[in-house]
């Protein structure tokens, strides 16, 4: 399978495994995608994430979240900067998403964060996902 985009495979697989109500979706690793998965445990997207090594690069395994009765946590993810179309913001223009009730996860010069710290930090740069 030719990879043009991994982190919207990554974002595809967490999507399609709470669509699916599974407990955890296994996705290749990278750097990028680490961080991707930190922030939304951060965020309490996903209850947990583990590396586990295997003969190429690596599997990043997401434990995904749901609330009572399997309702799920993660409504939806959405790629927003893909590699044919980059979408970059400033430090004030930081998009709010869904009303504020999601978050932008954005790769900046000082490494991946949300919207909401790049905004603290007064940074901008890359927005890659949308989690709401």
């Amino acid at each position: 399978m030719n990879m043009t985009d991994p982190v919207a495979d990554m974002i595809t697989r967490i999507r399609n495994g709470v669509r699916a109500k599974l407990p955890r979706v296994d996705i290749p690793s990278s750097k990028l995608k680490v961080e991707i998965a930190r922030i939304l445990k951060d965020e309490g997207y996903i209850s947990n994430y583990k590396l586990a090594e295997d003969e190429k690069q690596g599997v990043l395994r997401v434990y995904l979240k749901y609330a009572a009765g399997m309702e799920r946590v993660i409504t939806d993810l959405q790629r927003v900067s893909r590699p044919g179309c980059r979408i970059y913001c400033g430090k004030d223009q930081i998009p709010r998403v869904y009303g504020g009730l999601g978050i932008n996860i954005l790769s900046t010069s000082r490494g991946v964060m949300t919207g909401r710290a790049a905004a603290r930090e007064g940074v901008g740069g890359e927005i890659l996902v949308n989690v709401w």
